[in-house]
């Protein structure tokens, strides 16, 4: 985990915090100066792969209001950076925020400018952090912070002022809808109890006739003052600020405000800088004042541990896989046992029950090979059912021809035949009877039943005995009488019906 650290700059030196478990403990205070300056690149060496932030309390901070066109991406930065510097010519340390659009036709951006109009104060503290390449997440200010902390303490938006105590000075802040506005630093001569009330009392007048005489507020507006200051000072303060004309002044218990921030550190006198810097740590801005050079080191660390965390997920999701593939083959080898237990309990049970089959002097293995070759030829075998069915239906046709006899079998013709093997042989014996038919009649039928037999598929005729004997060496003779036409005329005729192997 990345550890982060916070780093607080006023005028004269910068402090440096460590935050543990709701706790901001501190770790060093370096002095402007080269001994300062040294001691500080020391310390970001030992913790250079720490995060940053940097929190100035400075008077050089400067707001201005703009309004540009409705703009978006490349576009709209170039021109905020121009308006930037058209405001604060000399410093990079600038940011911009978007106070909402205009209800018009041209939809034109507000827009909040801020800057650090004294980079060089700051100069020498970024380069060491830039030269021990200590990754800085950015630079945020106490005024720019007031307005959170207003709202994170749930006493709501609108115009308000801030006051609170900082370092030796009195940070006075000028608050709209929870952004700064104005923001300046009064000189704190007196740090007693009752000389930081009186502070307050006065500041607060004075600040509010300034922001009277900009314009910024109407001279009836009523204005809240809200207060920071330790328990101790709170009954002093209620004394010096009672409320006047239009301000009405809200005391802020500095303990109070800790514990609804969950700071375990508690402020020890009325200065509120644990206060801001819980804030940082906790809910910092999406706006501050680095430039991406400052910030270079700490994109660089984003990306890191970004690769890093890919890394781990990748890792992750194979440790995962490889978890389930585990799983996977353990039930299979499980599922195999079972199977192999089961096997064997069929193959046991089988050995008892064919303890008690009759011997048949032959072995398993010979009896299962008869066993299945009988099967084979079964399969094999043909039945006359097709066959008779045939003659059947074209016997239904001709109901002159009377079946005397049929013969079937399977097997091959003479070697004479051309037929194909594979073949069932049908021997049909009938005879024609037909009265008052004469022997072209009897012939015409007997033809007729001849052709039918052949329109079968896959069928051959042959004829084996017409009714009439019209050999070539014989005559043909009309019979004697009714008696000779009355007589049936017996045939017989061999039908061969091949199927394919």
């Amino acid at each position: 985990m990345i550890t982060r650290r916070f780093l607080y700059l006023n005028t004269h030196r910068v402090q440096a915090f460590a935050r543990q478990r709701g706790e901001l403990q501190p770790e060093g205070s370096f002095e402007n100066n080269e001994d300062g300056l040294r001691t500080f690149a020391q310390y970001l060496a030992e913790h250079s792969k720490s995060h940053f932030s940097l929190l100035a309390n400075i008077a050089e901070e400067g707001h201005v209001h703009e309004t540009i066109p409705f703009l978006r991406g490349q576009d709209r930065q170039t021109l905020i950076t121009r308006k930037i510097g058209q405001h604060f010519l000399g410093t990079a340390l600038a940011t911009a925020i978007s106070l909402g659009y205009e209800k018009t036709q041209r939809k034109n951006e507000k827009l909040l400018l801020s800057a650090l109009t004294n980079p060089a104060h700051f100069e020498p503290w970024l380069q060491r952090i830039n030269s021990a390449e200590a990754p800085l997440a950015g630079i945020y200010t106490v005024a720019q912070l007031g307005g959170l902390l207003v709202k994170k303490l749930g006493l709501g938006g609108g115009r308000s002022l801030l006051l609170t105590v900082q370092d030796h000075s009195i940070r006075e802040s000028y608050l709209v809808d929870g952004h700064a506005h104005f923001s300046r630093m009064a000189p704190l001569t007196d740090s007693s109890i009752a000389g930081i009330a009186s502070a307050f009392g006065a500041e607060a007048g004075k600040l509010h006739q300034y922001l009277i005489g900009q314009r910024l507020i109407g001279r009836d507006e009523n204005l809240p003052v809200f207060i920071v200051a330790h328990p101790m000072s709170i009954p002093a303060i209620e004394k010096a600020c009672p409320d006047r004309g239009q301000l009405s002044f809200n005391i802020i218990d500095s303990h109070l405000a800790a514990a609804k921030l969950k700071l375990h550190t508690l402020p020890g006198d009325n200065r509120s800088d644990l206060l801001f810097l819980q804030l940082l740590a906790t809910a910092p801005p999406r706006q501050q004042f680095a430039g991406e050079t400052h910030r270079h080191h700490y994109r660089l660390s984003q990306i890191r541990h970004g690769l890093i965390a890919a890394g781990l997920v990748a890792l992750l999701g194979s440790v995962l896989f490889s978890a389930k593939q585990t799983y996977d083959a353990h039930t299979l080898r499980e599922e195999v046992s079972t199977l192999a237990a089961s096997e064997a309990d069929f193959s046991r049970r089988y050995q008892e029950i064919s303890a008690t089959f009759p011997q048949l002097g032959i072995d398993n293995e010979t009896l299962r090979q008869l066993t299945n070759r009988y099967t084979q030829l079964a399969s094999q075998q043909r039945q006359p059912g097709a066959a008779f069915g045939m003659v059947s239906r074209i016997l239904d046709r001709m109901p002159s021809i009377v079946l005397e006899g049929i013969d079937w079998k399977n097997g091959d013709l003479s070697p004479t035949s051309k037929l194909p093997g594979n073949l069932e042989i049908t021997t049909l014996r009938a005879s024609i009877r037909q009265q008052g038919a004469d022997t072209r009649q009897t012939l015409a039928i007997f033809d007729q039943f001849v052709e039918a037999l052949r329109g079968e598929p896959n069928v051959t005729v042959n004829i084996l005995q017409r009714p009439f004997d019209i050999e070539s060496s014989t005559s043909l003779r009309g019979g004697d009488g009714i008696d000779e036409e009355a007589k049936p005329h017996q045939f017989s005729v061999e039908i061969v019906r091949s199927h394919a192997p």
